[in-house]
């Protein structure tokens, strides 16, 4: 484990930043690749491409799809190679973020009609967020196919576990064509403590859990975590050449706020910042790979100044990106974080929490106000690790206290996986 004193931690931080405003955001959809040492030879192949194990089980079936932007086979969406080898879809289930990955975190999503298949699009994150019997009266199949992060807020396994339960319920078939988790290669953080759940922690497992769709639709079914602990049909399509020491990268961004395989690192550390008064980028082409808040220079602080001084970046609305982000046309000044992504977070497979605890001693300096929101609570999966951080409680003692909880959850987690 890296062990790294708070103040050295920031200055670290700020010494991989560099000061100054952010550039015009760039419309290409694909993350950034930092170079990073893989241990598989051969291109890793996600369940999609398997074609020749799962298209005879779709064969003369009644077919509804999960999917979104992600989900491709090479250069082509699954959806239109499910079409041209005559896979009979009868409707399409767009999830957070709606099927073209166009809209931003939490925008409701509307049911309507693709404009190029003419196919249905049913919102599964509207009005509802489980299929109702008469969505499923047409089906006999559903596929899930979508490239998750490995992060128990992304609310994609929380869709998946609600498909899993609709099918269940209506005696259907689930098959989910298995993609590579880019986190997959650690596991860490608070258990969710199963009080607080929530459609953006269900189950109770780690913040970072480590597993694939496949491997976690797996272990829902085999823990029973569907309503009375019933199972459904599950098929797992697997990937191939994929092991949990890959770290493979993402061809397509995930989500609108995940633009690079940076942001995606530092995720699951920087998502909790959403439960706090803090900025981590929103309304800025550098979503996630930022922290920081408004800042008066004239007020003495409780840590270092940074060497190389503040990063500064303005958050703006950004239309199917962010609405109305934190500090909208307000000047914040922070950190930024990508090179720290690459140099610390991909090596130390830890959450970095540091950031967290300083941005708090901070925060009557900078702003004065609430530094915890409600929402933190659920997603951290309870109240333990806002009140460690409240009472001053040190980053090793923090980190000991999951460990517990990391030690069943990984003894469960061994008998799922499939990589």
């Amino acid at each position: 484990m890296h062990k790294i004193g708070l103040l050295a931690s920031i200055i670290v931080a700020f010494n991989f930043s560099a000061c100054g405003e952010l550039k015009k955001s760039t419309q290409d959809n694909t993350p950034k690749q930092p170079e990073v040492e893989t241990k598989v030879t051969s291109p890793i192949q996600v369940g999609a491409a398997q074609l020749e194990e799962y298209l005879p089980l779709l064969a003369g079936k009644k077919v509804a799809i999960m999917v979104n932007q992600t989900s491709m086979v090479g250069k082509s969406h699954v959806v239109d190679t499910f079409l041209q080898w005559g896979v009979n879809i009868v409707k399409i289930f767009a999830p957070e973020h709606g099927f073209r990955g166009d809209h931003s975190a939490g925008a409701h999503v509307n049911s309507t009609i693709d404009d190029k298949t003419g196919l249905p699009i049913v919102s599964l994150y509207g009005n509802s967020r489980k299929p109702s019997k008469s969505m499923m009266k047409d089906v006999d199949l559903v596929v899930f196919d979508i490239q998750d992060v490995g992060v128990r807020f992304y609310t994609y396994i929380s869709s998946m576990h609600y498909l899993m339960e609709a099918c269940q319920e209506n005696d259907l078939e689930m098959m989910v064509l298995d993609r590579p988790n880019p986190n997959g290669h650690y596991v860490d953080g608070p258990v969710l403590d199963i009080a607080y759940k929530s459609f953006i922690g269900m189950h109770p497992v780690p913040l970072v859990h480590g597993m694939t769709v496949g491997e976690f639709a797996t272990m829902i079914n085999g823990e029973r975590w569907l309503t009375g602990g019933d199972t459904c049909k599950l098929t797992v399509i697997k990937c191939k050449n994929y092991t949990h020491d890959s770290m493979y990268q993402l061809p397509i961004r995930p989500s609108p706020n995940l633009p690079t395989m940076e942001s995606i690192y530092l995720y699951p550390s920087l998502g909790l910042f959403e439960g706090t008064n803090v900025s981590i980028g929103r309304g800025t082409d550098k979503p996630f790979e930022v922290v920081g808040v408004p800042i008066d220079d004239s007020k003495p602080r409780k840590t270092v100044i940074p060497p190389k001084g503040w990063y500064v970046f303005t958050p703006k609305s950004i239309p199917g990106v962010s609405d109305h982000p934190k500090y909208e046309g307000v000047t914040c000044k922070g950190l930024l974080l990508t090179s720290f992504a690459n140099d610390f977070l991909v090596p130390s497979k830890r959450i970095y929490l540091e950031l967290l605890s300083t941005m708090y001693l901070n925060n009557d300096v900078d702003l004065n106000g609430e530094y915890f929101k409600p929402f933190f609570t659920k997603l951290a999966g309870g109240p333990a690790l806002q009140k460690q951080i409240e009472d001053g409680v040190s980053h090793e003692d923090i980190y000991k206290s999951w460990q517990p909880g990391l030690d069943a959850f990984n003894i469960t987690r061994s008998k799922y996986l499939l990589y």
